[in-house]
């Protein structure tokens, strides 16, 4: 049965397939929905964990229970489980582990656009890497069964466009559909301490036993149907995979081609058979040259992206970007230029990405400018406090180095007055570390902690402030506030992030406090509450000052030099503007 699926779903549903019982995540563009998809299937195991680390070393405890496990990221979660990831490759794993690393060429949704196939050879793992969603339920179960075979944890390596976009899948029906069925008794543990404890001693043991597995992993690669070679036309041989292999075979269908579904390690032999029965070599891969120098290294002469030879080091790769490389090597005729459109098109305003309309988060940043503090930020939608007419984002590295941050500049001495601001997710994922840090070596920082009770970012996804699991069982709901006491933080404020009164006053307190302090902005985000009544603004008030659009709100937009307007079908009633108003021209439409 052929059925239409992303990338993401088809990795979900080959796990599924696959026999697949445990799963963990922590939730990141592009790589959410796998998890969202795997965990409607029965008799499964899929959880939210607080971040990248907690997942992998969950799967990795299934996985030596005798399971088969995954856990999925986005790029920038291979960071947070790295300690985990390197451990793992060290014990290797009885069960069978898929590590899924989803990477974001062009930044779609990122700080940046790291190439995690160096974690593979970094942690001496095999790496797949599949090119369209065919290849991601078929790579899944050969990752598995890769895994069970090396005894070792297995990347999928994963890319935005394949993630999110779809291709016909071959799915199996009827009894071939059915997982395996579960083992009829539960696991037992095979102790084996010179493996699993990784003091000195046995790790340097285990050392070698890794390396020889390198070795046999590049000799399965030789033979395996993950790396074809596709004859061609023998002026050109191009070795490429995952996305850029389909955008190479769009431009230039005719070639001859090596696609390399395992990104590592290489078949060296596969390789310099390839090399040797074509006059030319292009090497086509996006972000680093990561294939191109080992293919370098084995004395193949080749053309590609070091020193931007034909290729730019970074960005994402599309039809286009490979057409202008080959055309500039003289394989492919230059593109036609495309007509002027541009020129043709109004002057329109920019239209940079902000906080939705009655977003609680408004009103504290609005707050924050009006107290002219360094606001030290973090990854969640309250980044979006960087934009105009905001503009209050002074930070914003990774997940959780906002309270760092904040805590390293006020010991170095800085003369401004500061805060950090960090979401409910975010503050679970890595900022409690932080926070605890703060409270620890006697900080006199405040954390505003912007609690709107949901991973909203990333979609709304469960996380352990929310009550629910990803399976939608209900379950414990952490009390951000209680959980910055339980940490020694003794000045502790709540407050209703739309009442703009409050919220500059335990602000101000908080920084006066001389001793570490929190104020928790506590309503739950604006997409999951009902709408109250809209606002309007009062012509004969309005004197078109402006002020109620420097809170960025969407719904409020200027009419003339004179007055501002309020777009009911977008205004949620949170009544900021309101507050703003100098005049009192914003009323409830009730009144």
């Amino acid at each position: 049965m052929k059925q239409l699926l992303s990338g993401n779903a088809a990795v979900a549903l080959g796990a599924y397939h696959g026999g697949i019982r445990v799963a963990a995540a922590y939730p990141g563009t592009p790589s959410t929905e796998i998890l969202e998809h795997y965990a409607a299937y029965p008799g499964v195991y899929a959880e939210w964990s607080p971040n990248e680390k907690v997942a992998l070393d969950t799967a990795i405890g299934a996985a030596y229970a005798g399971a088969n496990a995954m856990s999925t990221m986005k790029h920038v979660g291979v960071n947070v489980a790295a300690d985990a990831l390197f451990y793992a490759s060290m014990t290797g794993v009885p069960g069978s582990l898929v590590i899924i690393t989803a990477d974001d060429p062009g930044m779609h949704s990122s700080q940046n656009e790291q190439d995690n196939r160096n974690y593979a050879k970094f942690a001496k793992l095999p790496m797949l890497e599949p090119s369209d969603s065919q290849e991601a339920y078929d790579f899944v179960q050969q990752a598995m069964h890769l895994s069970h075979q090396f005894e070792t944890p297995v990347f999928l390596r994963l890319t935005t466009r394949v993630c999110h976009s779809y291709t016909v899948v071959d799915v199996p029906e009827g009894e071939e559909a059915l997982p395996p069925a579960p083992p009829a008794e539960p696991p037992r543990w095979c102790r084996d301490i010179p493996r699993y404890v990784m003091v000195p001693s046995n790790a340097r043991r285990r050392h070698p036993a890794i390396e020889q597995r390198l070795k046999d992993l590049a000799e399965w690669a030789e033979t395996a149907d993950v790396n074809r070679i596709e004859p061609g036309d023998p002026a050109i041989g191009i070795i490429t995979g995952g996305i850029a292999y389909e955008h190479a075979k769009e431009v230039l269908p005719g070639a001859s081609y090596l696609k390399l579904g395992m990104s590592y390690p290489l078949p060296r032999h596969k390789i310099l058979e390839f090399a040797a029965s074509v006059d030319q070599v292009v090497v086509i891969e996006g972000l680093d040259p990561f294939w191109e120098e080992q293919v370098r290294l084995m004395g193949v002469d080749c053309q590609g992206k070091l020193d931007e030879e034909l290729f730019p080091l970074w960005g994402e790769f599309s039809p286009d970007v490979v057409r202008a490389g080959l055309a500039q090597a003289g394989f492919v005729a230059p593109a036609a230029a495309l007509p002027d459109v541009m020129s043709r098109l109004p002057d329109l305003p920019p239209r940079p990405p902000v906080l939705c309309p009655g977003c609680p988060h408004r009103g504290v940043f609005h707050v924050l400018k009006k107290l002219k503090l360094v606001v030290f930020g973090d990854i969640g939608c309250y980044s979006l406090g960087v934009t105009p007419p905001l503009s209050i984002i002074d930070t914003c590295g990774c997940m959780g180095a906002g309270i760092g941050q904040l805590h390293g500049a006020e010991k170095a001495g800085l003369a401004d007055k500061a805060v950090a601001v960090i979401g409910d997710s975010t503050f679970f994922h890595t900022g409690m570390p932080a926070l605890l840090n703060v409270a620890y070596n006697r900080g006199a920082e405040l954390v505003i902690i912007m609690d709107n009770r949901t991973t909203a970012m990333t979609g709304h996804q469960e996380h352990p402030g929310t009550g629910r699991t990803l399976q939608r069982e209900d379950t414990v709901s952490v009390d951000t506030a209680e959980m910055a006491r339980a940490m020694g933080v003794r000045h502790v404020t709540v407050v209703d992030p739309y009442d703009l009164k409050a919220t500059e006053t335990a602000i101000r307190e908080g920084l006066n406090a001389d001793e570490p302090a929190a104020v928790v902005t506590l309503a739950p985000c604006a997409l999951r509450v009902p709408r109250k009544p809209a606002l309007v603004i009062d012509p004969e008030r309005c004197n078109g000052c402006g002020l109620c659009l420097r809170v960025g709100c969407l719904a409020i937009y200027r009419v003339s030099e004179d007055e501002a307007r309020i777009d009911p079908l977008l205004c949620t009633g949170c009544t900021v503007c309101q507050q703003v108003c100098a005049r009192k021209a914003i009323k409830v439409v009730a009144e």
